[in-house]
């Protein structure tokens, strides 16, 4: 029935895909397998969009079916050892911006893709990035932003996890629809995502899940 999961999924099948999840759960099915048959969706659907079979419209979807999904499978993955994730991310749109589609669509898949993520949502003040940075030890700082007026909030909040004294113990990505390469170099990143697919692989390569 995993398979059903995946192709359900991979096709954008949101009735069907919840009707499986429930199932699968239901019968007592460890959920990891549920999270093993949406991180082939992933893959999938990622492949898809480099081989330009499938656009943001699509992405947009697959997020939306894989939070879902998530929101499901989550509460049976509480007693699940931590040693299984692949380790933990903090995710925000950076102070100033309010726009959270494409974080939100990362987030999911982030989660699905077997990262503890933590998002601390919108328009989040730099002093309570770096509070996280610091309580949390996470592996990875997602920084989003819709506006290039955002670039500046990811300099700065960037220079404060520095300032802090834990830059070193974190990787920086940022993301959004207007940054690039350019972009990653002015705020001091490690890295960016020039889509969720992007933000995915990128996270594994930096734990070495990839």
């Amino acid at each position: 029935m995993s398979r059903e999961l995946t192709e359900a999924v991979s096709d954008l099948r949101e009735a069907d895909a919840l009707r499986i999840t429930d199932e699968l759960l239901e019968s007592g099915a460890d959920p990891l397998t549920i999270v093993a048959a949406c991180k082939e969706a992933m893959d999938v659907i990622g492949q898809r969009f480099a081989d330009g079979q499938a656009f943001i419209p699509e992405l947009i979807m697959a997020g939306e079916i894989m939070q879902a999904i998530s929101g499901k499978v989550k509460p049976h993955l509480a007693s699940q050892p931590a040693e299984d994730k692949l380790g933990t991310v903090v995710l925000c749109t950076v102070q100033g911006d309010i726009h959270n589609i494409g974080k939100d669509i990362v987030a999911s898949m982030l989660g699905i893709a077997g990262f503890d993520v933590v998002d601390l949502g919108v328009d989040v003040a730099i002093p309570t990035v770096v509070q996280k940075v610091r309580e949390l030890h996470p592996q990875i700082l997602g920084l989003s932003g819709l506006l290039t007026t955002a670039f500046d909030s990811m300099k700065a909040t960037v220079a404060a996890v520095a300032e802090a004294g834990v830059r070193d113990q974190v990787k920086i990505m940022v993301g959004g629809a207007p940054v690039n390469e350019d972009v990653c170099a002015y705020v001091g990143a490690d890295g960016w995502g020039k889509d969720a697919v992007a933000a995915v692989q990128l996270a594994r390569t930096w734990v070495g899940g990839a």
